[in-house]
């Protein structure tokens, strides 16, 4: 019986910091993000995510939120294909996302809560 030599893809946790004085760009894309990482999500290849804060937030208006970057869980084989993947959302297109300076580590989740 043949085995695959295939790279095993596994999840990876990304914290990708914001350019300062993004935030009105993160704002003006942000709908076109989101409905970018549904099409991410079907693909299987953004797990999950959200917005890294610098504060607590005082209401639900994401426009006064203070943004530090974002936190994303990726399934890839490697850390250069995190990259790529990263590089395709429209956060760097639009100067929002410090790529370069994102932190990638290889995730094994110890345990998940079913909704």
């Amino acid at each position: 019986m043949a085995t695959s030599d295939a790279p095993k893809k596994m999840e990876w946790l990304v914290v990708v910091p914001d350019f300062p004085g993004a935030h009105q760009k993160r704002l003006e894309v942000r709908p076109q993000h989101f409905a970018n990482l549904s099409a991410f999500k079907d693909s299987g290849l953004y797990q999950t995510g959200g917005a890294i804060l610098n504060d607590v937030p005082t209401s639900d208006d994401p426009s006064t939120f203070s943004f530090a970057g974002s936190t994303l869980v990726v399934q890839a084989t490697t850390r250069d294909e995190v990259m790529d993947i990263l590089r395709k959302d429209v956060y760097v297109a639009a100067g929002v996302w410090d790529v370069e300076n994102a932190q990638i580590w290889p995730f094994l989740c110890a345990f998940r809560h079913p909704k």
